[in-house]
């Protein structure tokens, strides 16, 4: 098990600042089935998580959600048949923060534990 997958959230506040590039890129080899991509100039974390089926695909959104709820860091999901999207990224900083990569980081770690 990695390093993230064992750190919880810290609290951010309005007009935090987005992590540096090069800080993101090295923790990103911690998650590596993750992707950064930038929506509306917003860097966020997204990965694409496949099931058999919908129930399968909505029991692992769940998961994410009271995760997410457990931590107050909350995503973007989207779930449809088979497929569960999570984006991850701190409102509070515009951009991604080292929050981002923990929750990340345990939202793989709720994949291997179904």
């Amino acid at each position: 098990m990695g390093e993230l997958q064992k750190q919880k959230c810290v609290p951010c506040s309005t007009g935090s600042t987005p992590m540096p590039e090069i800080e993101s890129t090295e923790l990103l080899k911690e998650i590596p089935e993750w992707l950064i991509v930038s929506e509306d100039g917003i860097r966020r974390l997204v990965r694409t998580f496949s099931f058999q089926d919908f129930r399968d695909a909505m029991a692992f959104a769940w998961r994410v959600g009271e995760l997410a709820e457990s931590e107050q860091h909350h995503p973007k999901l989207v779930t449809e048949w088979g497929k569960v999207r999570v984006e991850w990224w701190t409102h509070a900083a515009h951009g991604l923060h080292k929050n981002d990569f923990v929750m990340a980081a345990r939202t793989d770690e709720l994949l291997l534990a179904r």
